[in-house]
């Protein structure tokens, strides 16, 4: 249904870390210190409470990256970091939606919302809460339809991402 864009610029790197204060702060400082603006980031414990997985989507020169990759992976505390393609992994965001509702746009609005598998969660005073989930391209594409109901307040998650198969990301 949907094609992905492959923007060589756009990268998503993930990182096992130690689950311990500041190293959120030092992992950054390496994206800061190269030039490298952080778009979206998402961190969560693992299955093993003592480390937590960040996942960062970034953009900039791939050069670069790999010198941020390496620099990351030297600080105490990180145990793992590398880069993910859609050839290699599965990476899904999730979003909510606020937007101005009428009975009358009810049916337009279902019809958008099937085509991108995406629900009403919350429905009061002429306002609808809908949720997504998906690639970034699906939440993009599903974003510029909704303008014309008119977006109150939107969220993301940033992207979350899993290698395939049975190798660890």
């Amino acid at each position: 249904m949907f094609k992905q864009k492959q923007n060589p610029n756009i990268h998503t790197i993930s990182i096992l870390v130690a689950n311990k204060p500041g190293v959120l702060v030092r992992c950054a400082q390496v994206f800061a210190r190269r030039g490298f603006n952080i778009d979206a980031l998402v961190v969560s414990a693992t299955v093993n409470p003592e480390f937590s997985r960040m996942t960062i989507t970034a953009q900039g020169d791939p050069g670069t990256l790999d010198q941020i990759i390496k620099q990351t992976s030297k600080l105490v505390d990180v145990t793992h970091c590398s880069e993910h393609t859609g050839i290699d992994s599965i990476d899904r965001e999730y979003a909510l939606v606020k937007i101005k509702h009428s009975p009358s746009s009810k049916i337009a609005l279902n019809k958008i919302l099937k085509k991108f598998h995406a629900n009403v969660i919350r429905t009061e005073k002429g306002v609808a809460i809908i949720e997504q989930s998906g690639t970034t391209q699906e939440l993009d594409e599903l974003e510029g339809l909704l303008k014309k109901f008119g977006i109150i307040e939107m969220v993301r998650s940033g992207k979350l991402v899993m290698v395939k198969g049975r190798q660890a990301t």
